[in-house]
């Protein structure tokens, strides 16, 4: 009786070992998987604001290491049309939300809906809930300074977005 016992143990110790490998492989699999899609967020946003003047207000949080403000991306048309994208920084990078605009001189307004796709719980099925957005200001070399009021959200009535090189994401 002893010897089988001893045998069954030989046996499971390989499986627990060949268990424990099969989970490493899916782990790395999933990581070499999830990875590049990350990526190809980071990416697809550095493309398409790599032409566009980029106002900020984003910056890490010491308390949480959350990043948290606003990012402008604006790229005016020969006329006075102006394409936007507005990047909404509540702990995470986000993608941007693309609206449409007009400048005036300094003068800058920008409207439109965000189209939020959200997690209902506990039953997990995705909801969109649409905020208006609308942003007005004045609009130099170095800053925008304005309102960016966001239906539905708690905004600030002022911001003040300093011009930078890129998205934070795109940042080295």
């Amino acid at each position: 009786m002893k010897a089988s016992l001893a045998a069954e143990d030989r046996c499971s110790k390989p499986q627990l070992r060949s268990s424990r490998q099969q989970f490493l492989v899916v782990a790395i699999a999933m990581g070499a998987v999830l990875y590049p899609l990350h990526l190809g967020a980071k990416e697809d946003a550095c493309a398409q604001t790599a032409n566009m003047q980029i106002y900020s207000n984003a910056f890490l949080s010491e308390e949480t290491g959350d990043l948290v403000g606003y990012e402008l991306a604006l790229r005016q048309a020969s006329d006075s049309t102006v394409e936007a994208l507005l990047f909404v920084y509540e702990g995470a990078p986000d993608d941007g939300v693309g609206l449409p605009g007009r400048i005036s001189g300094k003068n800058l307004t920008i409207e439109g809906n965000w189209l939020e796709h959200q997690i209902e719980y506990p039953s997990k099925k995705e909801v969109v809930v649409t905020h208006m957005v609308k942003i007005d200001g004045t609009l130099d070399s170095g800053w925008f300074r304005g309102t960016i009021k966001i239906g539905g959200m708690v905004t600030p009535d002022k911001v003040r977005l300093k011009r930078v090189s890129r998205v934070w994401v795109c940042k080295k």
